[in-house]
């Protein structure tokens, strides 16, 4: 049985950034994306597209990256994986961080790696962080994962949406990123008991059902009225976000080991943040309400 050639892996991720890109600019109606093309000294290199400055993307990055060349000791280590003499990574990587504190920030990312010995693996998922948790858009929001899940193989959503409450979450806080979705990483197609082809349209599936799940959110909630409490409440959130990625994250900890473009790396972070020192929500507030539901296990499918 053959494995998927990276060749049409890079080709459809190289296609899956420029429609989602395409989409983004039509769901803004006013800002484009800007392109910076790069390369790394030590092989790949990559296409950073940053949209900022719209009517609902304040801030946002759809990247796509190719790295390849000596797999290093401590890249070895991270992997877990002995060391081999090359490697391959490529993938597309989102953020966005919208406008109105009513509207949610949410990340994407599938990728593919392989070493020179044969061995390979898919990773990835999509997470929702909604500075005002809303139950009903988190259930629409799930039910899409659920979608791209279950076609694949019955009982992917609930295994992966618990390795997401368990991945986006940020220990020294005691809570979760957000409402958290789906997350997996090293999936074989032998271990996973599928054929190459179907754990790569997995993937696919994964990857098309982004702009379907963010744009509902995004029409959900960009004309929905805010005032000043609401943006200070955004930037304590977005505080949380910057946190998790800088401390926490495994793919930005990845891209820094493996010399990685760090602009590209770092455009996950928000355009603003803040840290006020022991904020506690006023009692029976909504920002009580969304600090209540940053947990493990809820089951937003029934809420």
């Amino acid at each position: 049985m053959k494995n998927i050639p990276s060749s049409e892996i890079i080709a459809w991720f190289k296609g899956l950034q420029n429609d989602i890109c395409r989409d983004l600019e039509i769901l803004d109606g006013k800002a484009k994306f800007q392109e910076d093309l790069w390369e790394r000294p030590g092989g790949g290199g990559g296409r950073t597209r940053v949209i900022k400055g719209g009517n609902v993307l304040e801030k946002g990055g759809v990247n796509f990256s190719l790295v390849e060349g000596d797999l290093s000791e401590p890249m070895a280590k991270a992997l877990k994986v002995e060391k081999a003499e090359k490697f391959k990574a490529t993938g597309v990587s989102i953020v966005l961080h919208p406008k109105s504190p009513m509207v949610p920030i949410i990340h994407m990312n599938v990728r593919y790696f392989e070493l020179s010995n044969g061995t390979y693996w898919f990773g990835g998922g999509i997470d929702l962080t909604p500075h005002y948790i809303d139950k009903e858009a988190a259930a629409l929001f799930h039910e899409h994962l659920s979608d791209a899940c279950e076609n694949t193989k019955a009982g992917y959503y609930d295994r992966f949406k618990e390795w997401a409450d368990n991945y986006f979450f940020i220990p020294h806080r005691n809570e979760t990123r957000g409402v958290g979705g789906i997350f997996f990483d090293r999936l074989h197609h032998e271990a996973e008991g599928l054929n190459p082809d179907q754990l790569w349209h997995f993937v696919q599936d994964v990857g098309e059902a982004f702009i379907p799940a963010y744009k509902e959110q995004a029409l959900r909630f960009k004309d929905k009225a805010y005032g000043e409490n609401e943006l200070k409440w955004q930037k304590l959130r977005r505080g949380r976000y910057a946190e998790f990625n800088l401390v926490w994250d495994r793919g930005t900890k990845f891209g820094l080991e493996s010399n990685g473009r760090t602009e590209s790396i770092l455009m996950s972070l928000p355009p603003e943040a803040h840290w006020d020192y022991d904020v506690v929500p006023e009692s029976g507030s909504k920002e009580e309400e969304t600090q209540s539901l940053l947990k493990k296990g809820v089951d937003w499918l029934n809420q």
